[in-house]
């Protein structure tokens, strides 16, 4: 790998923005700038955030002592668009135009590729990411009970995949040749069924499936919410809002934060610990349904996400799903790195860009 590229990275995620800077093959710059709840509740969407999120990027350019003009490349993670195979892919008009439309899904990350689009087009630079809205599932999977829905796969794949490589390569192994279940703990919580390189079933949390987590609903009782959408309480943004941002932890206990949560536990706080533990114990419930996926044949659990820091939670899963297979702890994420180290796999011709085009996702058995 090429030690001359220097490759800044934009991150967003829904309550802080990362990143980093990674130049002679190492992440120099790796700053995740936090984003208050207060703060966000100011924009009345994802795109009202544009200038909050490119203002946090050149304030960390300009603490690290770097300028966009040293840029090679601008590698960001991938936003809400159409599905494709796993590969690095340049950030192009057709990609944006795809997340504005909303129509594959909100998330704060598509503002951040539109940040990245405009920084290189005014600075010149090419912009890239990696392992985008990747779309592996078994036939199987994609039926959701009713002809009129598909599950469709939208989950965390850059972090899911970095981390199956990672565990794979502890236990001796390619990620080719391992099963393994992924849970990503963070604002998104995701379980995924890794069948010998190919993630064949995994959850949506941006569209209320899985468990609940800091800010989404998760998997909700169909006829309830059927009730709740129809009541004429409710327009169909702030259901929206009920499933992916305002649910969850805080819609119980009016944080996100799982330092506070866990404070209050440690006073007392019999309401904390009762929705924390259920947190725990939907996370477990998809682990053991992933593990039903792969037959039983598990080579390893990995845990990762900021989440995966809390030692309550740890502590909880570890219990109700240790008899599944070893567990491994890998907290944090590692789509900083993937991301950088794609880019610069392409700018040394190493890997080819992929077309961003229409992509049919080949279906296949499940097991």
């Amino acid at each position: 790998m090429s030690a001359d590229k220097t490759i800044l990275i934009i991150n967003p995620g829904s309550r802080s923005t990362r990143i980093g800077i990674f130049t002679a093959g190492k992440m120099k710059v790796n700053v995740s700038v936090k984003h208050p709840d207060d703060e966000l509740r100011k924009f009345r969407n994802i795109w009202d955030q544009y200038d909050y999120r490119r203002e946090a990027v050149f304030l960390v350019l300009k603490q690290g002592g770097f300028t966009m003009d040293e840029m090679d490349a601008i590698a960001c993670r991938s936003g809400s668009i159409k599905h494709l195979p796993g590969g690095v892919y340049r950030v192009c008009a057709d990609m944006i135009a795809d997340m504005r439309s909303g129509i594959y899904g909100g998330h704060s990350v598509n503002v951040g590729c539109l940040v990245a689009y405009d920084l290189g087009d005014q600075f010149n630079i090419p912009v890239l990411t990696a392992d985008p809205m990747t779309d592996e599932l078994c036939s199987s999977a994609r039926y959701s009970g009713i002809p009129q829905i598909t599950r469709q796969s939208s989950f965390h794949a850059l972090n899911q995949k970095a981390t199956g490589r990672k565990i794979a390569a502890v236990l001796g192994k390619t990620y080719h040749e391992v099963n393994l279940i992924v849970v990503h703990l963070g604002g998104g919580i995701t379980v995924g069924a890794h069948n010998r390189g190919k993630i064949i079933d995994v959850n949506n949390p941006l569209d209320g499936d899985g468990a609940f987590s800091p800010k989404r609903a998760g998997t909700l009782p169909a006829g309830d919410l059927v009730k709740l959408c129809f009541s004429g309480e409710y327009t169909q943004d702030e259901v929206q809002k009920l499933l992916a941002g305002n649910g969850g932890l805080f819609a119980y206990l009016g944080t996100t934060s799982a330092i506070e949560i866990e404070k209050r536990i440690a006073a007392g706080d019999a309401t904390a610990a009762e929705v924390y533990e259920a947190m725990a114990y939907q996370i477990a419930k998809e682990v053991g349904a992933c593990a039903t996926v792969l037959e039983g044949k598990v080579d390893a659990i990995a845990l990762t996400g900021s989440l995966a820091y809390s030692k309550v939670l740890l502590e909880s899963l570890t219990r109700k799903i240790s008899f599944l297979g070893p567990i491994h702890l890998d907290p944090g994420e590692y789509e900083m790195e993937a991301l950088a180290e794609a880019a610069v796999r392409c700018l040394n011709h190493e890997e080819e860009l992929s077309a961003y085009a229409t992509y049919e996702p080949v279906t296949a058995p499940c097991g």
